[in-house]
């Protein structure tokens, strides 16, 4: 029989059952049953290609790296006995500095690793000895010159295992990929990152010194508004009532002492208004007794009803007492003004090292720290002192407002000032003593030459 008959004899068949959908799709269910295939899928994730795109990328870019900086440490070392090395030098440590800012930009890229910038280099001086010297002591530059140095080496290695991974271990490839870049994060984070914690810590420091000084002039230019348009201003116009009142004294009687007694209300105003004054520089209540009756006077004077917590067995240092005070001062004037609040809550305790403020209100809610509201300041003026500013303000209520400081014990400042003072008598002591030796031998040298 031909295959072509055979052909004919199974086209004339009558049809049968149909065939099982296990049967019909030979592989995977579903098949034959009208259910589409799922999407195709990559075979490694984004992820993998971005570590691997970097792997790859790295013999290429590290061979002119290497050979830029083994030139440049080879002329600038050599040329160091002559004016052309050191400035050699200081040019090429800038020069990799920005290599490390591209080096960064890529690990950012392609490995998720987020290093912060280092913070640029300033001269103590004017001069070009001045800005070659903090050049040529950079820890950034040569940390990053070192990073380019050794990045050669490794990327020697891992470029053709990388690149036979793809044909003889593709199913290993992910893991591999992941082991070596792991290598190459570590190296990031310690030759790309700035030089140290301390570095960053001396740039809050400065960013914090810039906040306090500003707060403090600003501090300075409300008392001196406040002092110039309130008690000033009432103050000149007592002296001129009380100089009409002068005038008047002979001729009127009755209209001098009306004037004395409008002089005298002005007086009172003036007093009230110097107290609030003072009482907004620092409280005398807060100095007397301490947090929890300053901050209960408080709260009596808030429109809103307020429920006070000072769980402090010791009172804080003097500055961080004040700036407590004045947080929760501000916050309560917020309350007041903004929140339409009809309870609020004001608890502080002290937690091992830290001192904790909590302010909670049941208002409407929906306070920014960028609302206009004084927030923003507020936690400027406790990061400034290492503090902790958080604010959590839904729109229909609560606002809870945390704070923290650091802390810091009143008898600690207080034998902290005892040192101080002890050092300060014993230079002054130091002092006369090399007064009264360099006397006594003015005297001595005196005798000499008359007996001579």
């Amino acid at each position: 029989m031909t295959a072509r008959s055979v052909h004919d004899r199974r086209r004339d068949r009558p049809p049968g059952p149909a065939a099982p959908p296990s049967a019909a799709a030979g592989h995977g269910e579903g098949y034959g049953t009208g259910e589409p295939l799922p999407p195709p899928r990559a075979a490694l994730a984004p992820a993998t290609w971005r570590e691997i795109l970097h792997l790859l990328t790295d013999l290429p870019l590290g061979v002119p790296a290497f050979a830029v900086v083994t030139m440049w440490l080879a002329a600038g070392i050599g040329l160091s006995v002559t004016v052309v090395g050191l400035p050699l030098l200081a040019v090429g440590l800038l020069a990799c500095r920005q290599y490390g800012k591209l080096e960064r930009a890529r690990a950012r890229r392609l490995l998720g690793v987020r290093v912060d910038e280092p913070s640029p280099l300033r001269a103590a001086g004017n001069g070009f000895f001045s800005w070659l010297w903090v050049r040529l002591k950079d820890p950034v530059g040569w940390r990053h010159a070192l990073y380019a140095f050794i990045r050669l080496p490794w990327a020697v290695l891992t470029f053709p295992v990388v690149f036979a991974s793809f044909f003889l271990a593709w199913p290993a490839l992910p893991w591999i990929a992941r082991g070596l870049t792991n290598a190459d994060r570590m190296m990031v984070r310690g030759l790309l990152s700035p030089s140290d914690e301390l570095e960053r810590r001396i740039a809050e420091l400065k960013t914090d010194r810039a906040t306090v000084s500003d707060t403090a002039t600003a501090d300075l230019r409300r008392i001196e508004r406040d002092l110039h348009d309130g008690a000033q201003a009432r103050l000149v116009a007592l002296a001129m009532g009380l100089g009409l009142a002068k005038e008047k004294l002979l001729e009127d009687p009755d209209a001098a002492a009306r004037m004395v007694d409008e002089a005298h209300g002005e007086v009172k105003l003036a007093l009230q208004e110097l107290r609030d004054l003072a009482r907004g520089i620092h409280p005398a209540i807060l100095t007397d007794r301490g947090l929890g009756p300053a901050l209960s006077a408080l709260a009596a004077r808030c429109t809103v009803p307020v429920e006070v917590e000072v769980d402090v067995a010791e009172r804080p240092a003097p500055a961080i007492e004040g700036i407590a005070y004045f947080t929760v001062s501000e916050l309560l004037q917020n309350v007041s003004k903004h929140s339409g609040a009809r309870s609020a809550r004001v608890e502080v305790w002290r937690a091992q090292d830290r001192l904790l403020i909590h302010v909670q209100d049941d208002g409407r809610g929906g306070a920014r720290l960028d609302g206009g509201s004084g927030m923003a300041g507020l936690a400027e003026r406790l990061g400034s002192v290492d503090g902790l500013f958080v604010l959590d303000s839904p729109v229909g209520g609560p606002t809870r407002v945390t704070a923290e400081l650091p802390w810091r014990g009143r008898e600690r400042e207080r034998s902290k000032e005892k040192v101080r003072s002890k050092e300060k008598d014993g230079s002054k002591e130091k002092g006369r003593e090399r007064g009264r030796g360099r006397t006594g031998r003015v005297r001595e040298g005196r005798t000499k030459s008359a007996g001579g």
